[in-house]
This record gives C-alpha cells, structure tokens and sequence, in this order.
C-alpha cells in the first residue's frame, strides 16, 4: 500500500468514528465493540420536520424501500412510531420486533432488534443544514449471524442503506416542493 491510501483509510476511520460519536450508542453497541457497523449520510433539499414525518410513518416503508416487509406498529391504535413504542417487520430476510430507544422529534431516532442469532442498534440523525439537512444512518451489530453478514454479503446492508437513503431524499425533496403531497 502506498502512503497516500494509508492517509485515506485512517482519514475514512477518523470521520466514521467522529459520525459514530454523535450517536448516542448502548454500550453494547459502540461501533468499535460492534462484529459488524455500517455508516450512511445523505443531503437532503428538505427541513428536518419533512423528513422525520415520512421516517417515522414506518407502515408505509414498505411502499418506497426495498428492505422492508410487513411493518406493523405493536401499538395497532398508534399512525406512526413514537417514543417508546415497537414494531415488527422483516428485513435482510428475518423477522425482528424493534423497540424504539431515543425519540427526539425532528432530530433523533434509534432502535433496537434481537433475536438469539443478531441484536443490532438502528440510529438515526437528522442534522439540520442551510440546504434542508444532513440525514445519517448508523447500524451497529452483534451475534453469531454477523460473521456470516460479513463473509458472505458484506456490502449488502450499506446497499440497502443507501437506497433508504436515496429514497427518503426523493419523497422528501418532493413533499417539500408539493406540501400537500402524502
């Protein structure tokens, strides 16, 4: 390896564990105790209010991103998650009950899913910008099924990620165009 993609991979290092401080992680979960973290971020034309609407409307993931099926809010009387609240779903083709651990409208949402074979952290920022915001997507992970993750789809949960991503922007960006747009 050469000097300069040395300097690279400890400038990426760096920034991913300065993101990763911003989060407010479990113990459990600190990426650098983690078996397996994934780091995303995406600006986005919209206000933080728009965003967070369209994330926490988990139901309707189903409708715009490819990695979620069948989210049903636990508490079936409630439009979308809150705090404290939990919901079921699957996704990278297992089923998780998910419990929402830090809700701090229109800035903050984390979640945690376990099963005996992977206990993951999901957090969520929402950073205001001067454009709309700086959306950032972190995932922390545990659990035998992460060695599998790591040998055998390693890039697959940041692909999906990214996608996540690059959806929010696109219904966000639109519902900040069209207020009326749902």
């Amino acid at each position: 390896m050469t000097k300069a993609v040395l300097q690279i991979i400890c400038i990426c290092l760096a920034a991913q564990t300065i993101f990763a401080q911003e989060i407010n992680w479990p113990a459990a979960y600190e990426p650098s105790e983690s078996s397996f973290y994934v780091h995303n971020e995406i600006e986005i034309n919209a206000s933080p209010e728009v965003v967070w609407k369209i994330l926490i409307d988990a139901e309707r993931w189903p409708e715009w991103y490819e990695g979620a099926f069948n989210v049903k809010l636990v508490d079936t009387t409630a439009q979308s998650i809150t705090a404290n609240s939990s919901f079921t779903w699957k996704t990278m083709g297992i089923k998780f009950r998910s419990d929402i651990k830090e809700f701090e409208a229109p800035y903050r949402l984390s979640w945690e899913s376990k099963k005996k074979s992977i206990c993951g952290y999901h957090a969520w920022l929402i950073i205001p910008t001067t454009q709309g915001c700086k959306v950032i997507t972190d995932e922390s992970q545990h659990g035998w099924l992460t060695f599998m993750e790591k040998i055998f789809q390693p890039k697959k949960l940041r692909r999906l990620h990214d996608k996540w991503l690059q959806e929010l922007k696109k219904l966000a960006e639109l519902a900040e165009e069209e207020p009326n747009y749902n």
